[in-house]
């Protein structure tokens, strides 16, 4: 039977997260986060709260999701992958602007990867390791690069 998972040193918030779910030290998940099932969030992580993680998620160490991170199913997003959530960051003088960022289901985020915010990663997608994404990337296609384009398609086996 499975069971969620906390390690005495994090901090989860929500009560929103899914059962099978592993929450590893030092991690932070804030209130209004959405955790699905059998996710993996492994140590150093930093979840806000208008953020919405799919079932079957591997999130490994140093990543943190901002407000407006939409994460579908079966997604892994590697070591200190870093996501953005607003176009023009400003001192909190300003009033922030936060946009959404949506990464589809089964796609793969390499480690280093700088995801920027008002952009979807297509189903199956994968971005290589230290890719800067700017734009939308299509189901299937593999980018990687600075800035990242497509270099070609991932098969898949489903």
């Amino acid at each position: 039977m499975d069971t969620l998972f906390i390690h005495e040193k994090a901090e989860v918030q929500t009560s929103f997260i899914g059962n099978g779910t592993q929450v590893w030290q030092y991690s932070i998940i804030l209130k209004g986060a959405k955790i699905g099932s059998n996710c993996n969030i492994n140590a150093h992580c930093f979840i806000e709260n208008d953020v919405v993680v799919g079932n079957n998620v591997t999130i490994k160490c140093g990543v943190q999701l901002w407000d407006g991170i939409v994460i579908g199913d079966d997604v892994f997003i590697g070591p200190n992958a870093t996501f953005t959530n607003n176009p023009y960051p400003r001192s909190k003088v300003y009033p922030e602007e936060v946009t959404k960022t949506i990464i589809k289901n089964r796609a793969s985020i390499g480690a280093n990867a700088t995801i920027l915010c008002g952009i979807e990663i297509g189903q199956n997608a994968m971005i290589g390791a230290g890719s800067v994404v700017t734009k939308n990337v299509p189901d299937n296609e593999l980018w990687y690069g600075n800035p990242a384009r497509s270099y070609g398609f991932v098969v898949t086996e489903r």
